[in-house]
């Protein structure tokens, strides 16, 4: 198994190399737009842009750090012949997409009863598509395995490099919006929070950086609040994407220092944002996409008369589940 390291994983990336790593990712998707929506706001009392991610050629925002930890890697290590990661969908696809640019093969591992659509899109990148233990961390511990038996490279969830691709929709978003008063972003393992921290800080704004997790899978706001890693096993029903058992330290140091707080959301109110956003944009969210805009609602009142933007990180729901959804 090899490695790609920084000095210091909690040095946040300056804004000229947040800049160099939006050059790698605009060479293979455009900005992803960010629009105001009225109906949203009316139903928030407040001005909501929504960040949307959703947009990217893979359906979520993880493509981005892909394609930035990719260019790295090939470059540091020409002798890397394949890589594994493990995921429960977004993060594969990017990892997928961006090893078959570099002439890569990639192994990805997702936990058994995975999203069957996340699946399949994975597997028509032409990536090898493993399945392994009941959860995330489970599926993670498998890529460790399977990435010491064949020599190849090991694809972390978080890294520094991934912080810097991610990093490069919250510098679009800065840069295109009126000043914000607070951002929303939900936190898996952490590289969406800390891109939104990163890219804030790079360019001075005093934004307010709001993460969002679920009551549902507490590992994440339960280790913040402990200030130390707490693994809980994940019980969210919808929000597979921030369904992670064991926080990564890093990313817990980062959005300690740069969050203003983490709200937790229950997955009834991620499936009334899901329906929201639907409504009001004839957007597709999946579970964890509409996170942020489910905690933007619970704190409505909090947030009343504010510009607040948040983070659709992804569509990439089953065809059968947000029907369900939609029909609740």
């Amino acid at each position: 198994m090899t490695t790609v390291t920084l000095d210091d994983a909690t040095t946040l990336p300056t804004l000229r190399e947040l800049e160099d790593a939006a050059s790698l990712v605009h060479a293979v998707l455009p900005p992803t737009p960010q629009y105001a929506w009225p109906l949203l706001a009316a139903r928030c009392g407040t001005e909501v842009w929504v960040k949307h991610e959703n947009h990217t050629p893979v359906g979520a925002f993880k493509v981005r750090g892909g394609i930035v930890y990719m260019d790295a890697l090939r470059r540091a290590r020409p002798d890397v012949v394949g890589v594994v990661t493990a995921t429960r969908g977004n993060h594969g696809q990017s990892v997928g997409l961006a090893a078959a640019r570099a002439g890569l093969r990639a192994a990805i591992v997702a936990p058994h009863g995975n999203s069957v659509e996340k699946n399949a899109a994975m597997r028509a990148l032409g990536v090898e598509l493993l399945e392994r233990g009941h959860d995330f961390q489970a599926a993670s511990e498998a890529a460790d395995a399977l990435a010491d038996e064949r020599g190849w490279h090991r694809v972390p969830s978080f890294h520094p490099l991934l912080v810097r691709g991610v990093g490069t929709y919250a510098l679009e978003l800065f840069r295109a919006t009126p000043p914000l008063d607070a951002v929303y972003v939900p936190i898996g393992m952490g590289s969406g929070a800390c891109g939104v921290i990163a890219a804030r800080d790079a360019l001075g704004l005093r934004t307010s950086v709001i993460g969002v997790t679920s009551t549902a899978a507490p590992a994440f706001a339960r280790s913040l609040a402990a200030g130390a890693v707490v693994s809980h096993e994940s019980t969210t029903r919808i929000a597979d994407g921030v369904a992670c058992r064991t926080a990564d330290p890093t990313a817990l140091a980062v959005v300690a220092r740069g969050a203003e707080r983490v709200v937790e959301v229950t997955d009834d109110e991620v499936e009334a944002a899901m329906r929201a956003l639907f409504a009001d944009t004839h957007n597709v969210a999946e579970g964890a996409g509409a996170a942020a805009l489910a905690a933007l609602l619970q704190e409505r009142d909090r947030m009343r008369g504010r510009r607040v933007a948040v983070i659709l990180t992804g569509g990439n729901v089953d065809t059968d589940v947000f029907a369900r959804v939609l029909a609740a």
